[in-house]
């Protein structure tokens, strides 16, 4: 996505995040479960302050979080928000900021990263206090999509392979996900996960073994793509929220092996908690 874009989704969120808030900071959260608004609002805020003392110092911050305990949850988002806009702001996306990504260690990272966070959060507050959910633009969760799979998941299970050893499958399985007109190809194996955005534009850089699928039909029963053992499909909004597990299992229609599907929800627990 376009870096004004971002910003403007960001900007978006951020305000509906505290606007819904303010209506319950006791309320629990069913998406992190044990918080209450309180938490989840003092959790988006500290999240922003370590982004901006990423951006900068040029490093991780040595201890963290800093004592914060006497400032009211609001008004540490107000101030948390204050202060990643002007961070984003006084930097192009291409400017080196240290992130745990190590293929991109730019400021452009922490802009798609803090859209994200906030977007899914916002709708954890309001699931929380029960008010209408406001539209996903079809763009953000495309883009979301694509960072939860590529990223959390399949970068993520070789970078920390521990914490997903208990989730991965043995034998590998493999599946097409589809939203609007993207496609992704997740192979999950022992070994990690792979992930190719748009498998039928780029099926050649997949790793040997794959499979090119084309995205096919996915209601349940159906048979799935390009002989992957199953394939999902939704509108963006409906399987970002899916794959960040804000939603019930049956949310997103599917064809082919359920366990499959199954395994895929499983082995994003520890990516998206």
């Amino acid at each position: 996505m376009l870096r004004v874009r971002l910003l403007e989704c960001l900007a978006a969120d951020q305000a509906r995040l505290r606007q819904v808030a303010s209506a319950d900071l006791a309320a629990p959260v069913p998406g992190c479960p044990g918080w209450t608004v309180a938490e989840l609002v003092r959790h988006v805020a500290l999240v922003y302050l370590h982004k901006v003392e990423c951006m900068r110092a040029g490093r991780m911050p040595s201890t963290w979080p800093p004592d914060v305990s006497g400032v009211e949850p609001l008004a540490l988002l107000d101030r948390a928000c204050l202060a990643l806009r002007a961070e984003f702001d006084a930097r192009d996306s291409a400017a080196l900021a240290p992130t745990w990504y190590d293929p991109d260690q730019t400021v452009g990272f922490w802009l798609r990263r803090m859209a994200q966070e906030t977007v899914v959060h916002r709708v954890d507050a309001e699931l929380a206090t029960v008010q209408q959910a406001t539209e996903i633009p079809d763009d953000l969760a495309t883009d979301g999509i694509d960072e939860v799979l590529r990223i959390f998941l399949g970068y993520g299970t070789r970078r920390w392979p521990e914490e997903f050893a208990a989730v991965l499958p043995d034998p590998a399985v493999q599946l097409v996900a589809t939203a609007g007109s993207t496609s992704w190809l997740v192979r999950l194996a022992p070994e990690g996960a792979t992930v190719v955005s748009d498998p039928t534009e780029s099926a050649g850089r997949a790793e040997p073994g794959t499979i090119r699928a084309e995205p096919g039909t996915t209601r349940a029963g159906g048979s799935p793509a390009g002989g992957a053992d199953a394939t999902i499909s939704a509108a963006p909004e409906e399987l970002l929220l899916w794959l960040w597990r804000r939603s019930a299992d049956d949310a997103v229609g599917w064809a082919g092996d359920r366990a499959a599907v199954d395994r895929l929800r499983l082995a994003l627990a520890p990516a998206t908690r």
